[in-house]
């Protein structure tokens, strides 16, 4: 028989007289699909990929002649982007220049204040669980015990606040709503567990997209930004570590947020962990209504595995890469140099195609075990990063280097894309600073050193910065669905505007919670509440 461990090392005992099995480096059989063969078309399927490896080629080799052919001929035309042999990098590209200033979003956040006041944040935060009715999954599950929804639900906004805000359940506790921080301590602990907080942001985050006006934003985008947020801890924890980066002990949320500042997926992750991971984890599991299919990051959440796992879950990596002056782009075939003339400079060594082609299988294998969980994706992004002589593992940076390809030439060739990526990044960067004024207890550092305490205090910071969005969607739409108001609104200022602001919030002081108080805002259509039950499918994206 097999021992335990053989099987949960992925390999198994040799019999007498059998031959050992040889597998891959770092590769155990319970990490990918046990039933990939048997269920192959299905999967493929689920992935939106033909079966046949000629087809993916046949279309990566039509966008990368594409697109090398069109910045080719535009290049003389490009005032932006020049391309020679130079030590520094063959690329240079100029910044994009500055576009106008919204001139009237001042007087509008201003006109906020004035109908509403200063909103104490546990308002903000009330009003948003009132309308959404995002607790009732939590609240249902009390029927027989002692509490009722109603006290269940103030205990657990209270709880909600002392996390997001980092002051913790003791300082809140002090407040003027009359519970004590035993009652709340024993709601942290019976009910609000990660699956129940992650299940009440993604209700506000599904409520807050059925509430936007089209008028007002637009219709709904498919594009998310990225990055992660270094958040300071107490050294003594076991989780802590130094960053080199940012230049402190602590750990990394790393975060998704949609075009218009509303978060849509966090994380927690260690300091040494892959943010390109991080990226494709967000893009695959954040449980909301939105559908992603494209996803800004910065220089550290992108790499050639992360364009090629990327391009096999169908979405699409659109970084600001760096050191864009050393980026390469990939020849179709060889024994053509003189092919596109004006890239020479920048141009590197041929595709291997039929690597692609031998192993296309096998990579499909390795992006269904991303989708279907059966390893985590840090852990096979790492096998194709530090084991890059195995045939599988070499095949995936080679379509990553085709998808790069494409996207540089892009990239270099559109302004509009350079500032729809830049526009991107920006957003993430307000979503930091609106973070760093929420969680300000403790000067912002973690006092807990246990990893489900730090997970709790990411997720209910992303339900009140959720909550913070919502309410200010709603005041936004009461005040600009006033002819007066909306006829103000220039170009640059429909490109500016944001729900995410906070001057007119106060995130300090007492917390004084009286639900009967409510925010005079024009009434929208609540949607039916989730159970804990559709939540968690809802969490575990499968399509691209």
């Amino acid at each position: 028989m097999t021992s335990s461990r053989a099987r949960r090392s992925g390999s198994s005992a040799p019999t007498s007289g059998a031959t050992p099995t040889r597998t891959c480096p770092r590769t155990s059989p319970e990490d990918l699909p046990q039933d990939f063969a048997e269920r192959r078309e299905e999967n493929y399927r689920e992935l939106r990929k033909p079966l046949d490896a000629a087809v993916v080629i046949d279309e990566l080799r039509e966008q990368m002649t594409t697109e090398l052919t069109l910045l080719n001929h535009q290049m003389p035309r490009l005032s932006w982007l020049d391309i020679a042999e130079r030590k520094s990098g063959a690329i240079r590209l100029t910044p994009a220049e500055a576009q106008p200033e919204p001139k009237n979003l001042r007087r509008i956040k201003g006109e906020v204040q004035r109908r509403w006041g200063t909103v104490p944040l546990i308002d903000m935060l009330k009003e948003a669980v009132l309308r959404t009715g995002c607790l009732d999954a939590v609240t249902s599950v009390s029927g027989g015990g002692s509490l009722s929804a109603e006290v269940l639900a103030e205990r657990l906004l209270l709880v909600i606040y002392a996390y997001g805000t980092n002051t913790g359940i003791k300082a809140v506790a002090s407040g003027g709503h009359g519970h004590t921080e035993d009652e709340l301590r024993y709601v942290r602990r019976r009910y609000l567990s990660a699956e129940a907080a992650r299940a009440i942001a993604i209700q506000i985050a599904n409520a807050t997209f059925a509430a936007r006006s089209t008028d007002l934003w637009g219709q709904g985008s498919t594009a998310v930004a990225s990055d992660s947020t270094h958040v300071r801890a107490y050294d003594q924890n076991l989780f802590t570590e130094w960053h080199s980066r940012y230049g402190g002990r602590g750990v990394l949320i790393y975060w998704h947020v949609e075009k218009k500042s509303l978060a849509i997926h966090s994380q927690l992750i260690n300091c040494t962990a892959s943010e390109v991971a991080a990226m494709v984890e967000g893009a695959m599991r954040y449980g909301t209504t939105m559908d992603v299919e494209a996803n800004y990051t910065d220089s550290h959440g992108q790499s050639e595995i992360g364009f090629g796992i990327t391009r096999l879950l169908n979405f699409d990596l659109l970084p600001r890469i760096k050191r864009i002056n050393k980026a390469k782009l990939y020849r179709l075939v060889a024994g053509e140099p003189d092919a596109y003339p004006q890239l020479t400079p920048a141009l590197t060594r041929p595709i291997r195609w039929e690597l692609i082609a031998q192993q296309y299988d096998q990579m499909i294998k390795y992006a269904t075990a991303i989708r279907t969980r059966t390893a985590s994706t840090e852990a096979i992004l790492r096998r194709f990063t530090r084991n890059a002589s195995h045939p599988t593992y070499a095949a995936m940076p080679e379509v990553g280097r085709a998808q790069k390809t494409i996207f540089v030439a892009r990239y270099l060739r559109l302004r509009d894309l350079q500032r729809e990526i830049e526009e991107g990044l920006n957003v993430m960067e307000s979503s930091n600073g609106a973070n760093s004024v929420i969680a300000y207890g403790k000067g912002g550092e973690i006092a807990s050193i246990r990893r489900d305490e730090q997970e709790m205090f990411v997720l209910c910071l992303r339900i009140l910065q959720s909550a913070v969005v919502y309410v200010n969607t709603l005041m936004l739409q009461d005040i600009l669905g006033e002819p007066e108001w909306a006829d103000l609104l220039t170009p640059a200022d429909r490109r500016g505007l944001t729900p995410l602001f906070w001057s007119h919030v106060r995130p300090y002081g007492e917390v004084n919670l009286d639900m009967d108080a409510r925010l005079n805002l024009t009434a929208v259509t609540v949607p039916s509440p989730r159970t804990a039950a559709d939540q968690e499918p809802a969490g575990q994206r499968t399509g691209g």
